[in-house]
This record gives C-alpha cells, sequence and structure tokens, in this order.
C-alpha cells in the first residue's frame, strides 16, 4: 500500500487474516471456527469436506486423524467442514471489523512474492515483509480508491486499475480486498497469520 503523496500519513490498526473452517451439522446456519491449534498443521486437503467434531471455541478433524481423549470430551457436537475461508479482520476504536473473506492462501503467497521484488508502481501500492514475523504489510498509494480521486491523481478510473491489477495476475480474492480496503481511504494493511482471535468478531458469508 502506498501513500498518497504530499499527505500525512494515516495509519489504521493492524489488519490480520484468520482461517476459518465453514461448518454445517443438523438443520442449523453454519458455524465459523478455527482449528484446534494441534490440527492447525493440517493442509486444506485434509480439512475441507472431512468430519469433525467442535465446540465454541474450536474444531477438531475426526476423519484420518487421531484426536486425544481429553479434546474429544470437550466437542459435544458432530458435523462436516463444508469449506475454508481466510477472514480478514481489524480492530477499529476497540470494536472488531470484519473486511472481508478470501478462500485460499493464494493471495498471502502473492503478496509474499511482490514483497520480495520491485511492487510495479502502477499497481499503486507496495507489498513488504515485516522483520522477524510471517507477517506480510501493504502500502497504499492514492487512496480512497474511487473514480474521483483517482482521476484526479492517477488519470485512471478504479475500474481500470481493477483490470490492471487482474492483468497481471492477481488473485481475485486479494483484488477485491484491496479494493474494499482502500475505498475506505486506509493506508496501511498488515496480513498476519500469527494474529490472535479477535473475541466476539462478526462473521459473514462473502
Amino acid at each position: 500500500m502506498r501513500l498518497r503523496p504530499c499527505c500525512s500519513i494515516v495509519t489504521k490498526p493492524a489488519w490480520a487474516v484468520q482461517r476459518l473452517l465453514v461448518i454445517s451439522y443438523d438443520d442449523c446456519p453454519l458455524s465459523y471456527l478455527p482449528l484446534h491449534i494441534s490440527q492447525s498443521h493440517l493442509p486444506d486437503s485434509q480439512v475441507e469436506r472431512h468430519a469433525c467434531i467442535f465446540c465454541d471455541d474450536f474444531v477438531l478433524i475426526t476423519e484420518g486423524q487421531n484426536v486425544p481423549p481429553e479434546l474429544h470430551a470437550q466437542c459435544p457436537s458432530r458435523g462436516i467442514v463444508r469449506i475454508l475461508v481466510y477472514a480478514v479482520m481489524a480492530e477499529e476504536a476497540g470494536k472488531p471489523l470484519h473486511v472481508g473473506d478470501t478462500y485460499s492462501e493464494e493471495a498471502s503467497r502473492y503478496l509474499a512474492k511482490l514483497a520480495d521484488i520491485d511492487t510495479p508502481t502502477r499497481f499503486l501500492f507496495v507489498a513488504f515483509r515485516i522483520p522477524y514475523s510471517p507477517a506480510v504489510g501493504v502500502k497504499l498509494i492514492a487512496t480512497p480508491w474511487t473514480d474521483e480521486n483517482l482521476q484526479q491523481v492517477e488519470g485512471i478510473t478504479a475500474e481500470r486499475l481493477r483490470r490492471e491489477h487482474r492483468r497481471k495476475g492477481m488473485p481475485e480474492s486479494l483484488v477485491e480486498v484491496l479494493h474494499l480496503v482502500a475505498l475506505a481511504d486506509v493506508r496501511l494493511l498488515v496480513f498476519d497469520s500469527d494474529a490472535p482471535v479477535l473475541n466476539g468478531l462478526t462473521l459473514y458469508d462473502e
């Protein structure tokens, strides 16, 4: 994310990406929960469409996995993991904020690659690695990405910028998140897989 030239730096609270499992069970609404830390290493292929047990705080995959009895006893509900989402979240003014969802880590890998090279100027953002952390930061330029502002600063429309991002192979999920964040005039975004879960966060289907 780059900053608009000749403007003061405005930073928002750190943003984070949380891996959540979408669980269906009985005739109840879908539940969104994280994997228990003991299974956080499991790849998506060993989680999606697999049987699981869960409680209010976490999920444990039972299909193909050995679950310790003490953890099994904490999970009274059974279900199926339908899909995984990577929720982009933040906290602003002391309140949890849900920015959007993506359905793979492709966007994070894309950003990590950009962080190791010079991001093309016309992207209107710069990706960078954060030392001693797995997090990747993005500095946005010329926000908000509205037609009015982009025409004035860069001589382009928001849709043209979207097309440029897609033309360069940017994952659609990352395009959506960056443009949503830039539209809100956020200047600094951090994708951090180690960020803690935000208590009370409301989640929505994409």
